[in-house]
């Protein structure tokens, strides 16, 4: 329990500890006026996670009291946020991880811990690469190479997303612009992925023309990848970002194109260039009716708007010729391969059509892969 004249409260926002809450409310409208703000005429409603913990002991310090309060309240998160948790020893392991790994990632940057794999995306009906996808990892000093699927997560949700994302973004253009060189008449392209955090930032659009300027890579040699739940989440103001992104030179795409909810109406207004069909759908193609039936139908949908199409998770030489037949632009997967190092990337792009064009056969796809 806390005084109403003293004491400490932490609330949700990574750990953030804050001076003594407002007042005690009790009925219903109170608790309304204490959640909603507003600002320029528009209700905000504020929410919290709260973490509360008991002196148990005559030997816990308040330092303690304030540790296990920061565990409850990563649990209270866990949950789905807006909550409170009372601790408990259970929490002590998976939470203590948690804030082990958030303490490190706030210094992997710095550190230089992080690094970029590159998985190839390939011209279906030439089989040639014409672009990479730049894909971070973290090289965490004690838990070895770690991939996005283990900290971005945590990155997006304490904001620090967005520095790891600008040092993503330059170092993918940097190297991008090295292999161009390299190469005369290498007219190699880059996807980035761009988080929702990333997407909110004032100062988006004049950061990735910095970089642009700075790397002296060519716009138009430049992918950023939206999710297509991140676009449609506030779709007016999305818009307005990517019309301003658009008008750098820079490609956009919306990335697991399938599995959110976005408008055909909207879908047109937006000045994407690419629709990148989600890995669950290419999965079951060929063997799936209904997966067979969405590819298709995504396709069709990506032609009538001049969109190009490009299919995420290809993983074997039927699903390959299927997506061919359909007239899917470009293809990416382990069937081509695996995110490498970028040492490795010169040798699989000076490598002539390893996967045959659209005319191969199953068999010369095949050898091609092996």
């Amino acid at each position: 329990m806390r005084r109403p004249e003293a004491g400490r409260a932490r609330i949700a926002d990574g750990g953030l500890e804050a001076p003594p809450a407002p007042p005690a409310v009790s009925e219903p409208d109170d608790r309304r006026r204490a959640a909603g703000r507003d600002v320029e005429g528009r209700e905000v409603v504020i929410t919290v996670s709260i973490g509360i913990a008991m002196s148990t002991a005559k030997r816990m310090t308040p330092e303690d009291i304030l540790r296990d309060a920061d565990l409850a309240m990563y649990h209270a998160k866990g949950k789905g946020k807006a909550r409170y948790e009372i601790f408990d020893k259970s929490m002590n392991a998976p939470a203590q991880e948690r804030m082990d790994l958030e303490l490190d990632l706030r210094n992997a940057v710095s550190r230089g811990e992080f690094v970029l794999h590159y998985q190839p995306v390939v011209d279906l009906p030439t089989g040639r690469i014409t672009e990479v996808e730049a894909l971070v990892r973290w090289k965490h000093p004690s838990r070895g190479l770690l991939s996005p699927a283990e900290f971005v997560g945590l990155a997006e949700e304490t904001g620090l997303i967005v520095p790891l994302g600008r040092w993503v973004l330059h170092e993918a253009c940097r190297q991008t612009r090295h292999w161009q060189l390299a190469s005369p008449g290498n007219r190699l392209a880059i996807s980035v992925n761009l988080s929702a955090r990333q997407l909110q930032q004032a100062g988006l659009v004049e950061e990735i023309a910095a970089v642009l300027r700075d790397t002296r890579l060519d716009p138009g040699a430049l992918r950023l990848e939206i999710t297509e739940t991140v676009v449609m989440h506030d779709a007016p103001t999305t818009l307005a970002k990517l019309e301003a992104l658009k008008a750098l030179g820079i490609q956009l795409a919306i990335d697991d194109f399938g599995t959110g909810y976005s408008s055909l109406g909207y879908l047109k207004r937006f000045p994407v260039d690419t629709l990148k069909i989600d890995r669950s759908f290419v999965k079951g193609i060929g063997g799936n009716v209904e997966d067979s039936a969405i590819v298709r139908a995504v396709i069709t949908v990506a032609k009538s708007l001049n969109l190009s199409v490009t299919a995420e998770g290809i993983e074997t030489a039927e699903q390959l010729e299927h997506l061919r037949a359909l007239g899917c632009d470009h293809g990416q997967g382990y069937y081509f391969a695996k995110p490498m190092a970028s040492d490795r990337v010169p040798a699989l792009l000076m490598a002539t059509a390893p996967w045959g064009a659209a005319t191969a056969t199953n068999g010369h796809a095949a050898n091609g892969h092996a």
